[in-house]
């Protein structure tokens, strides 16, 4: 590991001496200059971590070293060294962006505590900036696997929301489809992405846990609060706060969360002040909200600030364009997890992947590429690797004998000879589109699917001119 360097700006030699000698003992790489100018030629050449820098100095005085240094590079620890003990001295130079001040005659051990500690704040500095940098690559939506027109729709909606000042967003889908990664890219993509990012999961905590999680208590709030705890709200100021499984929250906490987003402010348990944010509030849920509000389970004036900005992903079974693009990025995923040199999946593993509905969506797919490759043995995924219920799913086919017998269980098989899936497809939504005499509402039913993957389908065909609803 290289040393931590460290600049030391004095006009006394005795000084830039001792602090030498001292600190080369403590394993830092030191270099020293005795004015103003020199030090600023050495802090663009040797980049140091910390500078111990004199206020009072021959030709360029320390406060403009300072701001010069935290100019070119504001992330060097300075810390500010004088004789002269000067109350307005100390708040110019905390103010031009000093770590610490300290007066001279100085204490050693006192000199290297600060050092100490500027560094470990410098080193944890970088490692959240590292950490920020790192979650913004891989959660920005150029790393989304999506191919089929319903999911670029998505993700084009999503870069548009990420830039905006909407304060509220709502992601619903089934469970599976990838909410979760949607809301960590719609704030690492924005402006906020500098800033904290909170999840919480509102099924999975008790009803009293989830309201101190997310809005924090005072000291004495309950019995065992023995201290102040911040909530989620405010740890997430100015950045977002995730809600997933929005539609388990309870009545009187929707009444708490419609107040913060209407007011931007909250009280934590047992608190009587008022606590301001500024947050993006992204909830989630695999439940029709709107059909919880008309039931009566979900508050009918929070569903209306949620959902000025809607946004439904689609089941992985209507957009089957994405399964073997999918596919192909967990290979890349799994063989560097597990040290595999898998190059891929077999045409006729793709074929059973396709053939499957994939009611887990694409959390299910993650799982049965993760499970065939950390058990594969050889460089491909064949059809035999993946799990039984995969390679029982069919297709319908027209009647033979094994489609007879098929059609007596409840399932479809595939002619011995092949099909074409595309073809196949277009077939099924012309029929659908036929039976019920163009009511896209009602193919789309029929179908199994929604009514904009039944529009993106017919655009594909070319029917969208004598398809519109009657």
């Amino acid at each position: 590991m290289p040393k931590e360097r460290i600049l030391v700006v004095d006009d006394e030699y005795l000084i830039r001496w001792s602090l030498q000698q001292e600190l080369a003992k403590e394993g830092y790489e030191v270099t020293t200059a005795e004015d103003g100018e020199s030090a600023l030629r050495l802090a663009r050449e040797s980049s140091p971590d910390l500078v111990l820098l004199d206020i009072q100095l021959p030709g360029i005085g320390g406060i403009e070293v300072l701001q010069k240094i935290k100019v070119s590079d504001p992330e060097i620890v300075v810390i500010m060294i004088t004789a002269y003990g000067m109350v307005d001295t100390a708040v110019a130079a905390m103010k031009a962006g000093a770590f610490d001040y300290l007066n001279k005659p100085f204490n050693l051990e006192g000199v290297k505590l600060s050092i100490r500690k500027g560094l470990e704040t410098s080193r944890l500095r970088g490692e959240v900036q590292r950490l920020r940098q790192e979650q913004q690559a891989r959660f920005s939506l150029d790393r989304v696997v999506a191919v089929s027109g319903p999911m670029r729709a998505v993700l084009d909606l999503v870069a548009r929301v990420a830039s905006s000042g909407a304060s509220t967003v709502l992601l619903q889908g089934e469970s599976g489809t990838g909410k979760d990664l949607v809301a960590k890219a719609l704030h690492y993509t924005g402006a906020r992405a500098e800033r904290p990012f909170m999840a919480v999961n509102c099924a999975s905590l008790p009803e009293n846990l989830l309201e101190s999680e997310l809005f924090g208590y005072e000291r004495g709030a309950y019995t065992d609060a023995k201290g102040t705890k911040k909530g989620l709200f405010e740890l997430a100021d100015g950045g977002t706060i995730f809600l997933d499984e929005i539609a388990e929250m309870r009545f009187d906490l929707q009444a708490k969360l419609l107040r913060v987003i209407e007011e931007k402010a909250f009280r934590r348990i047992g608190g009587v002040k008022d606590i301001q944010v500024d947050v993006r509030i992204v909830t989630a849920s695999n439940k029709d909200l709107d059909a919880e509000r008309k039931a009566g389970r979900f508050r009918e004036d929070l569903f209306y600030r949620l959902n000025v900005v809607p946004i439904l992903l689609p089941p992985l079974r209507e957009r089957p364009e994405d399964i073997v693009p999918l596919a192909a990025y967990y290979t890349g995923v799994f063989n560097r997890e597990f040290a595999k040199q898998v190059t891929g999946v077999s045409a006729a593993a793709e074929r059973a992947l396709l053939r499957y509905p994939w009611p887990g969506n694409v959390r299910e797919l993650k799982n049965v590429l993760e499970r065939a490759i950390l058990l594969q043995a050889g460089t491909v995924v064949e059809a035999g690797d993946l799990p039984p219920e995969i390679l029982g799913a069919t297709l319908a086919a027209p009647a033979t004998a094994a489609g007879d017998a098929a059609a007596a269980s409840g399932a479809f098989a595939l002619p011995p000879g092949g099909l074409s899936l595309e073809k196949l497809e277009d077939d099924l939504v012309r029929q659908a589109l036929e039976k019920t005499r163009n009511n896209q509402t009602r193919a789309s039913q029929l179908l199994g699917i929604s009514r904009d993957s039944l529009r993106y389908r017919m655009k594909k065909m070319g029917l969208m001119g004598g398809g519109e609803e009657p």
